[in-house]
């Protein structure tokens, strides 16, 4: 029996990913269903009932919407994080959850240089501003976003450090970063942070006053990552006592911080309203084209890489 495969994207890819990916399902012999810019829950509920595997981006695939997905076996989240997919109530269910990690990395740190520049710049305003030469940079966490941003730092002539518990130091140094001893070393060392951590539950919440009044003078803190992990009630603590300190973010944080943010620290906050990392042409082919031949793997040859809640 033909497969469905579902592309439910309420942020959509480009139109030229999205018609390279339909393009590897149908080759497949499959029935591609795409559900664009959809608002509510209700038009996924309905899609997802008839679907055998979907392909997410930022989507949230929850209980209910897993208890709709009546033959659904297989979830790929087109980009590295998953944690807006209910993966424990999905292996319950019989449902393999999957990412396609490090297809969004260049774009991302990309991303983390566009908006690192612009800050040391004082946003372009005319008045003085800073250069990353000679600068440090600290990786929390050296996954394959960390790796690229290492590379482009390494361009840019700045001293990098990363601090991952998953990486080895051995790895750390091959990836072109020089290995810190602890998360208070890395924060230590570091003027610049940049975050590159998931959301679990050992990092929500993680990143706060302890870590960051570690920073030396003229600090700035990058989050590409989730905006679950910061602190923000000791974020704006941070704020209140350092007049050096600046926040560059691609996902916005609740309202009321960001109201804060805006109304007394504007000069030294960056944030992106509409999370940018992996809106480029190329990574929405990458990750969108990686998830398409990963349910047709799963379906055809029992491929089971990169699944997530085994």
């Amino acid at each position: 029996m033909s497969k469905t495969v579902l592309l439910a994207c309420e942020k959509p890819f480009s139109a030229a990913a999205r018609d390279e990916v339909v393009a590897i399902i149908k080759q497949a012999g499959y029935t591609a269903n795409v559900l664009e810019s959809y608002k509510g829950k209700a038009p996924l509920l309905d899609a997802i009932a008839s679907a055998d595997a979907a392909i997410v981006r930022s989507d949230v695939i929850d209980a209910e919407v897993l208890e709709a997905a009546k033959q659904l076996k297989l979830v790929v989240r087109a980009g590295a994080g998953y944690d807006t997919i209910d993966t424990a109530t999905a292996k319950a269910k019989g449902v393999a959850v999957m990412n396609t990690p490090g297809q969004n990395a260049n774009a991302v740190a990309e991303l983390v240089f566009g908006m690192l520049v612009y800050t040391a710049r004082s946003k372009f305003n005319g008045k003085v501003g800073s250069e990353l030469k000679g600068k440090t940079l600290g990786l929390h966490a050296f996954g394959a976003v960390g790796r690229a941003v290492a590379a482009i730092a390494k361009g840019f002539g700045m001293s990098v450090y990363a601090f991952d518990p998953f990486v080895t130091p051995e790895q750390i140094k091959a990836g072109g970063a020089e290995p810190a001893s602890s998360l208070e070393d890395l924060y230590t060392r570091s003027q610049y942070v940049s975050l590159h951590i998931p959301a679990t539950a050992e990092t929500k919440g993680s990143i706060g006053k302890k870590l960051l009044s570690l920073m030396p003078a003229g600090a700035t803190l990058i989050n590409t990552a989730r905006k679950e992990v910061i602190n923000e009630a000791e974020l704006l603590e941070v704020f209140e006592a350092r007049k050096d300190f600046r926040y560059v973010s691609d996902i916005a944080p609740s309202d009321a911080t960001a109201s804060t943010l805006k109304e007394k620290f504007d000069a030294r906050v960056l944030i992106n309203t509409v999370k940018s990392g992996a809106q480029t042409e190329e990574a929405n082919v990458n990750a969108g084209l990686a998830a398409a031949r990963q349910i047709v793997g799963f379906f055809e040859r029992g491929e089971k890489n990169f699944i997530v809640n085994k």
